[in-house]
């Protein structure tokens, strides 16, 4: 018995070595690229015990060839304003992995879009996807186009502009784009009806989260907040807890955010607090969802007009401090890497039961290994966040078949998806020896589905099993 544990440690300690190697070679390989690196080591550090069960992996380069885009596309967009101007943004398309399905990814316009963003949620869109089950690979892009202040004149100017490029790219079965932030049903609509004129052909699943009326899906909108939500509850049912009289932080106050927070309002907890760039807002008595639905979804305000409908809340400069605030839940739905150590350590003091990440890594490491050392349960995104593109691939699958699925029916069928999803994590951090890790659960669970596709498609000795 000795002698076979001293041997699983060496093992161990020689596929941390591997690992650590290959992550060494991916940091001098991207330089400046400090969310794609985080993104990377954050998933690469999870999977030392399947390599060391499976060397089959190691074998097949799997973490080589997975760490690489099969395609990186940057190209120019020049469009004209409202004063006649020619202004140029940069656009971007990364297709990750086509290993279970054409590239499917979302598409964000924001200041902030680099090729380190791009890579980023392309790589984790892998493993987002592959927990889905559905037939999707990975992919993701944007442009440092900012829609905010724009008209939709010159919105309408740029999506035509950006989709004459990329229209080269995408189609139903290659790359399936859909909407992100600062990409709505709005652009969505803008860039389709382009690629139509284009392509010269009807091609409804190529651009997904469009309106409902032309191809899009009953509850795609939604279904990002909501799948959150639904994940968190199986969570939270799993410790005999609920969001049912539980007080409730969501930062953002977007699309996820918005509903994210109707569903749990709608399990009985009580969310306090909400946030956009400009601060936050904390009302006692529960925030008033249809004013912050009036503020962001249809007069493009600041959160801080709530104060003028609820004198009795308070709203406070700055995005940070919203985390100060003491809640059972906390659901980060604004940006990647918004909660560091030092807020994991404040939400801690305060007795935060559950973390549900809603954003794309709105957790930097420190923080995730604090929270995990300190037995809060920690959902992390790459599983909650994997609601819209699963009602995404619903999408796809309504109208491959001419088909309209009901609110009801799209809901029922997401909810299955997040259950089974959690389920998954769960079954492989048991399995792997990290029983209740969801995060190491997440990752293994979406890159055990991956890696298998890869190694069968490449040209090998057919009698080799994985198991």
């Amino acid at each position: 018995m000795k002698v076979l544990e001293g041997v699983e440690r060496t093992q161990t300690i020689n596929v941390k070595n591997y690992v650590n190697l290959i992550i060494g070679k991916v940091e001098k390989l991207n330089p400046n690229e400090p969310e794609f690196l985080q993104a990377v080591k954050e998933v690469f550090d999870s999977l030392v015990p399947v390599l060391v069960k499976n060397p089959i992996y190691m074998k097949q380069a799997v973490l080589e060839k997975i760490v690489e885009p099969e395609r990186m596309i940057s190209f120019i967009v020049p469009w004209v304003d409202s004063y006649d101007n020619t202004r140029v943004n940069r656009g971007f398309r990364v297709q990750f992995n086509s290993a279970i399905g054409p590239y499917k990814g979302g598409l964000r316009f924001h200041p902030s879009v680099n090729a380190s963003i791009i890579k980023f949620l392309g790589f984790q869109q892998i493993f987002k996807n592959s927990l889905t089950k559905q037939p999707i690979g990975a992919g993701s892009g944007g442009s440092d186009f900012d829609p905010k202040g724009k008209s939709d004149l010159e919105i309408m100017r740029f999506c035509k502009s950006f989709m004459a490029e990329l229209s080269r790219h995408i189609g139903p079965y290659k790359d399936v784009p859909a909407g992100d932030i600062g990409v709505g049903e709005k652009e969505i609509g803008y860039l389709f009806n382009e690629y139509k004129k284009i392509r010269g052909t009807y091609e409804a699943t190529v651009l997904s989260v469009k309106a409902v009326g032309y191809g899009g899906s009953f509850g795609r909108k939604k279904a990002t907040g909501y799948g959150i939500v639904y994940f968190v509850e199986e969570m939270l049912k799993d410790k005999r807890l609920s969001f049912n009289k539980s007080t409730v932080i969501v930062s953002g106050s977007g699309n996820v955010a918005i509903y994210a927070m109707e569903k749990a309002i709608g399990l009985g907890a009580k969310v306090v607090a909400c946030s956009d760039s400009t601060g936050y807002i904390y009302d006692s008595n529960g925030v008033n969802l249809e004013t912050i639905k009036q503020l962001k979804e249809r007069d493009n305000k600041s959160i801080s007009d709530y104060v003028n409908e609820h004198p009795d809340a308070l709203f406070i400069e700055g995005c940070s401090g919203i985390w100060s605030i003491p809640c059972d839940i906390a659901l980060p739905c604004a940006t990647h890497n918004e909660i560091n150590r030092n807020v994991a350590s404040l939400l801690i003091a305060n007795e935060v039961k559950a973390i549900g990440e809603g954003a794309n890594m709105p957790s930097n490491l420190d923080a995730i290994n604090l929270f995990l050392r300190n037995n809060v349960l920690f959902a992390p995104f790459k599983a909650t966040n994997a609601g819209g593109v699963s009602v995404s691939a619903l999408e796809m699958a309504q109208k491959s078949k001419r088909l309209i699925w009901t609110k009801e029916e799209v809901d029922s069928k997401l909810q299955e998806i997040m259950k089974d999803i959690y389920q998954t994590s769960m079954k492989a951090s048991q399995k792997y020896g990290a029983p209740g890790n969801l995060v190491v659960g997440a990752n293994i669970a979406g890159f055990v589905r991956v890696a298998d596709a890869m190694i069968t498609h490449k040209v090998i000795n057919s009698d080799i099993s994985i198991d």
